[in-house]
C-alpha cells in the first residue's frame, strides 16, 4: 500500500468509523422454533450476534457468537438474509442477519455475566419481552417481506 493510499485509509478510519455486527436467525423443529437469548445488560429477548471484531469476516463472527451464546455448530452455510443500519447503537452500525437451518447444539448455555437465558421457543409461544427489532425480523423471516433498511 503506498503512503498516499495508507493515508486516506486511515483518515477516514478515525474520521468515519463504522461498527459492523452479526445477528443468527437460528430455526429449530423444522422451522417452527427460533433461538434467542436475553442478555445481562440490555433489556428483552434477541437473536444471538455480536460485533465483528478486527481482522475477523462475518462468518467467523457468525460461528463464535453461536458457539459463545448458543453452544450451536453450524454443519452447512448460512443464508445472509439482509444488510440493516442499526440507529440505536450508533449512527455508523450496520449488521448483517442470517438464517441459519442447518446445525448441531452441543449442550444448553449456563447463564453467566453476558447471558441470563437462552433457548428456543416455539414461533406460537415466543417469551414476553421478545424487541421490536428482533419481532420485525421475525416477521420480514416468516411472512418472506421485504426487510426493512433499519434495524
Amino acid at each position: 500500500m503506498n503512503f498516499k493510499s495508507w493515508f486516506f485509509h486511515t483518515y477516514f478510519l478515525f474520521r468515519r468509523p463504522m461498527t459492523l455486527g452479526v445477528r443468527a436467525v437460528v430455526l429449530g423443529d423444522e422451522g417452527k422454533s427460533v433461538f434467542l437469548v436475553r442478555h445481562t445488560y440490555v433489556k428483552g429477548w434477541h437473536l444471538p450476534g455480536g460485533g465483528v471484531e478486527r481482522g475477523e469476516t462475518f462468518g467467523q463472527a457468525l460461528i463464535k457468537e453461536l458457539r459463545e451464546e448458543a453452544c450451536i455448530e453450524l454443519t452447512a452455510t448460512p443464508e445472509l438474509f439482509a444488510l440493516y443500519k442499526n440507529t440505536k447503537a450508533s449512527n455508523r452500525d450496520h449488521v448483517a442477519l442470517y438464517i441459519c437451518r442447518s446445525f448441531k447444539q452441543s449442550g444448553t448455555r449456563s447463564p453467566d455475566w453476558e447471558i441470563v437465558e437462552a433457548g428456543f421457543f416455539p414461533f406460537s409461544d415466543l417469551p414476553d419481552g421478545v424487541t421490536e427489532a428482533t419481532m420485525r425480523r421475525l416477521k420480514e423471516i416468516t411472512t418472506h417481506a421485504e426487510p426493512d433498511a433499519l434495524w
